[in-house]
């Protein structure tokens, strides 16, 4: 029988949705005001996993991730996903979100993404908010899972989430 203890802190990112850059930077400042210092920044890169967003952010559409030098409870993160969508809210237009903000953590072991949506392999925590294991560190490198979304699979998405978990080991 093991004995409960609480989890290691994670590294706190956020993956972006964008068209309009001006909005992207809108919500990088309020996420600055919100959760602190940014320790990393990917650079913009072109989105085409689907049409999903199109009608909403327009086109073309770019991904940027943004890790955050403040460590977080893991159990925090349905908290922040709550935080997240009333900022999206906030930048919103006439009903239409221009950017879309989707909150997640690092640890050694996994990348572990936030959602409002059920899924068969997704863990309800709180308040509507879902948490799924979408990587799981193995064998030197992070893997997917099946239902791991095809961008998050993505060679040069691995390559920035193997650099953010070495953030991870030099912050803690």
């Amino acid at each position: 029988m093991g004995t409960p203890h609480p989890p290691d802190k994670a590294l706190l990112f956020v993956g972006t949705l964008y068209s309009k850059e001006d909005y992207y930077f809108k919500a990088l400042k309020s996420l600055e005001k919100i959760f602190g210092e940014i320790a990393m920044e990917s650079p913009p890169m072109k989105w085409d996993y689907s049409d999903y967003y199109k009608d909403e952010l327009g086109e073309p559409i770019y991904r940027r991730f943004i890790f955050f030098k403040t460590l977080i409870e893991q159990d925090r993160i349905a908290g922040i996903k709550l935080l997240t969508n009333g900022l999206e809210e906030e930048l919103s237009f006439h009903g239409k979100r221009n950017v879309n903000i989707d909150p997640g953590y690092i640890t050694p072991a996994k990348i572990v993404l936030a959602s409002t949506k059920d899924y068969s392999h997704r863990i309800y925590l709180k308040d509507g908010i879902y948490a799924e294991a979408t990587l799981i560190f193995k064998n030197s490198k992070f893997i997917p899972h099946i239902n791991t979304y095809r961008d998050y699979q993505d060679e040069q998405y691995l390559n920035i989430f193997m650099i953010a978990r070495k953030l991870l080991s030099i912050l803690r």
